[in-house]
């Protein structure tokens, strides 16, 4: 499966978020693509242990239902599924600096390897192990990516 710690699915996420533009199309959802760019940093600041944010009350219910179904396959993530709360950004922000942020977050990611996750929860899932943690990064970032075509 397609995961941030596989050097060539990094490669393929950099080089997508590359080709992100200011004014690329959004194919669903609200954000822009620099608030997208910015959100997905946040996520990965999760996935570092850099950054907590509360446990879901709908998770905690359906987070272990949905969560085998997620880690099955490389099927991306379902369009227009709510923003976890601390992961939301509506202010403008400028996409290359947002884009080089994330880009860093990626490599320290990558670099970092399983020790480098976060021994803490998702606020969704529960529990991850570290190459669950990869897994659902790239799905992540392959998710809003994709919301913009690229």
């Amino acid at each position: 499966m397609k995961n941030l710690f596989d050097a060539a699915s990094v490669a393929e996420v950099k080089t997508r978020l590359a080709n992100l533009r200011p004014d690329s199309p959004r194919v669903w959802g609200k954000m822009t693509p620099s608030q997208a760019v910015a959100h997905c940093a946040g996520a990965l600041e999760v996935a570092l242990g850099d950054k907590t944010v509360p446990p879901a009350f709908v998770g905690r219910i359906l987070g272990r239902v949905i969560k085998p179904f997620v880690f099955r396959n490389d099927d991306p993530l379902r369009r227009n599924a709510p923003t976890t709360k601390g992961l939301e950004v509506t202010d403008e922000r400028d996409l290359n600096k947002e884009r080089e942020q994330l880009q860093a977050l990626i490599s320290r990611f990558a670099n970092a390897g399983p020790q480098g996750c976060t021994k803490g929860a998702h606020s969704f899932f529960g529990k991850l192990t570290p190459e669950e943690w990869a897994i659902l990064a790239y799905k992540h970032l392959d998710h809003h990516l994709r919301q913009f075509g690229v």
